[in-house]
């Protein structure tokens, strides 16, 4: 007695005959759909999604054998998984452009402060003349307001141009800095500089005036490092990612406006920074100052005392230190994926590259790894045995791991060889001619755990083969649960390995692998981090954050222009007076660049530092392993090379502005720089 299946190709127009010819229960009906990936969008995935977990929560049960429609499908999940990956992808893209628009902030607040000062003198004699506060704001704000107009009107006709989709909340904040920063602080010099209120003759009023305003910056700068802290907090608790509520379509829920505090808590803890290192750069260049006073070098007092007499100026130093730290924090974000992703590849394909094959197929897999081994180019070739979903049981539940029978001793030199985490644990495979054969587990969920006791089923009249877990398992691919056995233990044991993969390592291995893949399918691991560094997502956000780090360090070096123009005036005025006394110009230019150098020296060493501190505090919540398809979070890899070169940049542009600004004020009348008040 046997059995016969029969099967059959039948044209459209007769299946409804054939339906006819046979019985309900002997005829199994099955349809099946195959999505089309370019009519799949963010306005359709979420309708789709919905509705396939309506068709399988309201169809017939698998073992009900009736004739009821039972849907099985994995789109949903596919499709949550995905926007998953987009929401992660947003969330991030938001982080670096909190960051540019941190930065793009702080100088346009700058260039008004440079614009106010320019303007000192017109503003004071309007105002003395007899124009009002409000009318000066009025004046000031519609010239500003007609500018930025202009300006973002042009800005967004670009990026119209450049891309379809434009997101006008982007630009608000840069547009209210523009529009406000001048007006504000013209408005607020000319009434200082108006203000008929006398100083006390009292010691102990001028006393209280002057804690006053301290404790007036103290409560502001507290608020902001307050706001830090709470935006950190907030990141760590909830995460990156919008809120999803419960339901098959959480993944759907758009960021809300909860989410803004913790996406800018990489530039507000780089702003707090910036505030501490103001506070403490006054106390140093006064420290500088003394002990510079007690030297016999009179360029070095004068520098000194320069640079101490403008350390309290806040904008040009948070301007360069907040777009150094900020630039730093997009490069190691850039490095840390790339390495997360080059890691990844390293896992997924287990070694250069790797050559599968069915079972089924009838192929010699031991020969076919002896032969690539004898390839020039290949320095290993590993054949192993790899079972998904395999069935090993505990002594309490039945799990399903990625069950590989290998050469351990071979594979633990394979291991060695690339960069992976090694596995001294291997060694522990060994055959030990006990009943038990040694095992290493990895799981994900703790369902495999060392100094368990497993069995693997053989077959139905066998026994199930008993396995002893010593150590913890390498990773093998991307799969959470993992169980290794040595190949000559499990012979030993009487279950022979057939090999059905080979790991191969060396400059020749994608060549030897591919003239071997007849039968078989051959993976090749540059060919898989290619594919995964060009994928959309990820090539878009590598690309974004290499641009906000450029675009931070062109502010950061425009900042320390605009902060040397601020103080040209008064500087080389002093300057040209010294040199009536007998200054040499290339002295001159020795103090002014004492007296730009320790803003910068702190923006260039503690910029780097202070974006890599915040690299380390938020890249945990960030997610980046959706980013680069990993179960775990890639470990911070710094990008020290990219702050080097933003520390020398910036040093190496004082060394141009000063030339620059002694060229500019070289010639001057004698009458101007003696005149009283003059600049």
């Amino acid at each position: 007695m046997g059995t016969t299946r029969l099967g059959g190709l039948l044209s459209p127009d007769s299946l409804p005959d054939a339906r006819l010819a046979f019985d309900q229960d002997e005829l199994d009906r099955a349809v099946r759909f195959t999505p089309d990936p370019d009519a799949l969008g963010s306005d359709t995935s979420e309708a789709i999604a919905a509705a396939l977990v309506t068709l399988k929560a309201t169809s017939g049960s698998s073992n009900v054998g009736d004739t009821t429609l039972k849907w099985e499908t994995q789109l949903d999940l596919v499709l949550r998984d995905v926007q998953t990956r987009i929401n992660a992808a947003s969330a991030q893209a938001s982080v670096l452009l909190i960051g540019v628009l941190a930065g793009a902030v702080l100088i346009l607040l700058l260039a008004a402060d440079l614009l106010a000062r320019r303007r000192a003198q017109a503003l004071t004699a309007a105002r003395q003349r007899g124009a009002g506060l409000p009318d000066l704001a009025a004046e000031l704000l519609i010239e500003s307001a007609a500018v930025t107009v202009a300006a973002a009107a042009a800005g967004l006709a670009l990026a119209r141009m450049a891309t379809p989709g434009v997101s006008l909340w982007w630009t608000i904040p840069v547009a209210l800095a523009a529009i406000a920063a001048g007006p504000g602080l013209g408005t607020l010099l000319a009434a200082r500089s108006t203000r008929d209120v006398r100083a006390p003759a009292n010691r102990t009023a001028r006393r209280w005036l002057r804690q006053t305003a301290q404790l007036r910056r103290a409560a502001l700068e507290a608020a902001i490092v307050v706001t830090a802290v709470a935006a950190l907090v907030a990141l760590h608790q909830r995460g990156i990612l919008p809120a999803t509520p419960g339901g098959a379509t959480g993944a759907w829920s758009t960021q809300d406006s909860g989410a803004a505090l913790p996406s800018g808590a990489p530039a507000l803890g780089i702003l707090a920074g910036a505030l501490v290192l103001l506070r403490l750069l006054p106390a140093a260049t006064t420290f500088a100052l003394r002990r510079a006073l007690r030297s016999r070098r009179p360029l070095a007092a004068l520098g000194t005392a320069r640079a101490a007499a403008t350390s309290t100026h806040a904008l040009p130093l948070l301007v360069m230190v907040a777009s150094v730290a900020l630039a730093t924090y997009a490069l190691t974000f850039d490095a840390t994926a790339r390495r997360g992703l080059a890691d990844g590849a390293w896992r997924t394909v287990g070694a250069d590259a790797r050559l599968d094959a069915n079972p089924a197929a009838g192929i010699d897999m031991n020969a076919v790894g002896r032969s690539i081994a004898a390839t020039p180019g290949v320095r290993q070739a590993v054949a192993a045995q790899v079972t998904d979903n395999a069935r090993v049981t505990t002594e309490s539940t039945l799990v399903t791991p990625r069950l590989v029978i290998v050469d351990a001793a071979a594979f633990q030199r394979l291991l060695a060889s690339i960069p992976v985490p090694d596995a001294p644990e291997l060694a522990r495979l060994a055959p030990t001619g006990q009943d038990d054969v040694p095992a290493l587990v990895r799981s994900g969920d703790r369902s495999l755990l060392p100094g368990m006791r497993l069995q693997l089923p053989r077959g139905d009249d066998e026994p199930a083969l008993r396995l002893t877990a010593v150590g913890t398992a390498p990773a093998v691919g991307d799969t959470a649960d993992v169980v290794i056995v040595d190949a000559s233990a499990l012979t030993a044991a009487g279950v022979p390995a057939v090999p059905n993969t080979v790991w191969v390592t060396g400059p020749g291995a994608a060549q030897a692998v591919a003239a071997h893949a007849e039968g078989a399918t051959a993976v090749v691991r540059a060919d898989v981090l290619h594919e995964r560094r060009t994928a959309p997502l990820t090539a878009g956000l590598l690309r974004l954050a290499w641009m906000s780090a450029a675009a931070l360090a062109a502010l950061g070096l425009l900042g320390l222009t605009l902060g040397a123009a601020a103080g040209a005036p008064e500087r080389w005025l002093t300057l040209s007076r010294l040199r009536t006394l007998g200054l040499r110009l290339r002295e001159a230019r020795w103090v002014a660049a004492g007296e730009l150098l320790p803003p910068v020296a702190v923006a260039a060493i503690a910029g780097p530092l202070l974006g890599v501190l915040l690299a380390h505090l938020t890249f945990g919540p960030l997610a980046l392993r959706l980013l680069i398809g990993s179960p775990t979070d890639p470990a911070v890899m710094v990008a020290w090379w990219g702050a080097g070169l933003l520390a020398l940049t910036l040093l190496a542009a004082v060394t141009v502005v000063v030339p620059i600004e002694s060229a500019l004020r070289r010639r001057r009348r004698l009458s101007e720089l003696l005149r009283a008040g003059g600049g």
